[in-house]
């Protein structure tokens, strides 16, 4: 039996996508674009689900195919065809849920990342011993190794945030995770005191939105929004019990960039956020 071709990754999947978009705003059918490009229905249809890589030059050949003009956007897609390798993320794909891999992916490869959490610490802030804490209550439950893999994949993840010219991650954090007790009052202290010193760092912001705000611009689950090179290239990845949803079109990333933004205006100043922090961890 020959071995299985390996899932698409993101940046291809997302690739695809939006050569879809193209074609679809040029009113074009797949087969009208192959006969355009010298390519056939087929092809169109396997590059445009991310089954086959294009390389930048085809990009290019597709753009003018479809009278797209966009110069920045079209250098944006253009510049997803670079992957020559894959990413450490890739030795999880049959260990964990897909949502968490391309989030992973997603985090890489972001200029910039805006996230809310209601109930948990941000997992790019959690001690091990505080995602340790979370796993075990997951249901169905996890087998002692397939925690294991969760944490450590959780801490690689971390690494985006201390790499060399790390993107600005800000976080707007309900004060109801700060004062969850999951894993006890030391695992609690420990990881209160690690939010104080990743809010320390230059590339992070962390906003608190407090009990006393009057207003609370969220559904309630975790989202996390991954900026691209252009606009139309940013994606949202909201959290849930497998893992995570990617979004990508135009109309839910609008909704979900203002929701940010107004979860801006609601939330404490970091340093107030900090200051209260201490408190909460003071109190424990």
């Amino acid at each position: 039996m020959p071995p299985s071709t390996p899932p698409p990754t993101v940046r291809r999947h997302r690739l695809g996508a939006e050569l879809r978009r193209l074609r679809e705003r040029a009113d074009l059918t797949a087969t009208e674009a192959g006969a355009r490009l010298g390519i056939t229905q087929s092809r169109v249809s396997n590059i445009e689900a991310g089954r086959y890589g294009v390389s930048a030059d085809r990009v290019r050949a597709f753009a003018r195919a479809y009278d797209c003009s966009d110069e920045t956007l079209i250098n944006a897609l253009a510049a997803l065809t670079g992957e020559r390798r894959r990413g450490w993320w890739e030795e999880y794909r049959e260990l964990l849920p897909a949502g968490l891999v391309a989030l992973a992916e997603l985090e890489h490869h972001a200029t910039a990342v805006r996230m809310c959490q209601v109930i948990n610490i941000p997992g790019l802030f959690q001690t091990a011993d505080h995602a340790r804490a979370l796993f075990r209550e997951a249901v169905p439950a996890l087998l002692p190794h397939e925690i294991e893999h969760r944490i450590s994949f959780r801490i690689k993840r971390q690494a985006v945030l201390y790499r060399d010219a790390p993107y600005p991650y800000t976080a707007y954090v309900h004060e109801a995770a700060l004062r969850m007790e999951f894993g006890g009052p030391g695992t609690v202290k420990a990881q209160l005191e690690h939010l104080i010193d990743m809010s320390e760092l230059s590339n992070v912001t962390i906003s608190v939105i407090p009990f006393s705000g009057t207003t609370f611009p969220s559904s309630g689950h975790g989202v996390d929004y991954a900026y691209g090179p252009v606009r139309q290239l940013d994606t949202a990845v909201l959290e849930g019990a497998h893992g995570g949803t990617l979004v990508d079109s135009a109309a839910q990333l609008e909704r979900y960039h203002m929701t940010l933004d107004r979860l801006e205006h609601v939330a404490l100043s970091p340093s107030r956020s900090r200051d209260l922090i201490h408190r909460v961890a003071r109190a424990i």
